[in-house]
């Protein structure tokens, strides 16, 4: 059977909310799971790293940023990771399907099978679902700070990004393809969704060896508010100001320094960014 570590942060109380009537359920199963309470990051890389030593399984309880940070942490030790959904996004949750009842998430923990993910690597980081650079990554510097419910923190933040946004050059280079562009953003996708529950790259897939390049490109400043409602169903893709690419990796640059984020947490913030796709480096209990 197999025995669990539960690594929480600091701000872990929704977390552990969650965590509570899951670990009732695996240990009347008779499974073993225990919880790291930590205060830094690399405290919990750290634990992580231990649990993976000690043949346990990791679990992230919490939403892409708790998630994000453990995995790294996971395929650098060969390890197994499982999730328990706690956050506002919920978005590598909603791609893979993953339960939110306390049986069914204690279920797939005990027996679910185990999948191999893509991850993506920017400027040293493991990152799950999606690398971006542009007024989107500028609003969640603005979410991260708001205290809103995730239906309304993400289209709030968008559209306060939006009046402040100067128009900018981006310059890709996808698998030695060059393109130069002026846009609102570029997004390059290994998962689907972002920003709580945005499509923002339908044809992504976690496990297919490549990374999903959306690109929104610049037009009036009424295009982006239309482009964030249709990313609720992905139907944006089918606007004539948004392109999408597929590769391997990317080179993304901009004529300033632009915010860049991952998985809803601050990756650099820099005028050249490169991610490349690790095929199948994350295994993950999935169903």
């Amino acid at each position: 059977m197999r025995a669990f570590a539960v690594i929480l942060g600091p701000a872990a109380r929704r977390g552990l909310s969650r965590l509570m009537p899951v670990a009732h359920h695996l240990r009347a199963a008779g499974a073993r799971i225990r919880v790291e309470y930590t205060q830094t990051t690399e405290q919990a890389r750290r634990c992580a790293a231990e649990a993976v030593d000690a043949g346990e399984v990791v679990v992230a309880a919490g939403g892409d940023g708790t998630i994000r940070l453990l995995a790294g942490a996971v395929v650098d030790a060969g390890g197994l990771l499982g999730v328990i959904p706690a956050g506002r996004g919920n978005d590598l949750a909603r791609q893979l399907l993953l339960p939110h009842s306390p049986t069914e998430v204690a279920d797939l923990l005990l027996h679910g099978p185990v999948r191999q993910l893509d991850v993506l690597r920017v400027a040293g980081q493991t990152i799950i679902g999606s690398v971006y650079a542009g007024i989107d990554a500028a609003a969640n510097e603005l979410a991260n700070r708001s205290r809103l419910p995730a239906s309304l923190v993400y289209p709030t933040t968008g559209l306060r990004a939006l009046l402040r946004w100067p128009r900018t050059r981006y310059t890709i280079t996808l698998d030695g393809r060059t393109e130069q562009v002026h846009a609102y953003t570029v997004v390059a996708a290994n998962c689907g969704y972002y920003g709580g529950g945005l499509h923002v790259a339908p044809a992504a897939r976690p496990d297919d060896g490549a990374l999903e390049v959306v690109v929104i490109r610049h037009a009036s400043r009424l295009l982006f508010p239309v482009a964030l409602w249709r990313m609720r169903t992905g139907s944006h893709v089918r606007l004539r100001q948004v392109t999408s690419y597929r590769g391997s990796s990317v080179t993304v640059r901009a004529d300033r320094p632009v915010a860049v984020y991952g998985d809803g947490d601050p990756v650099c913030r820099a005028a050249e960014v490169h991610v490349e796709v690790r095929t199948g480096a994350l295994r993950i209990i999935a169903g």
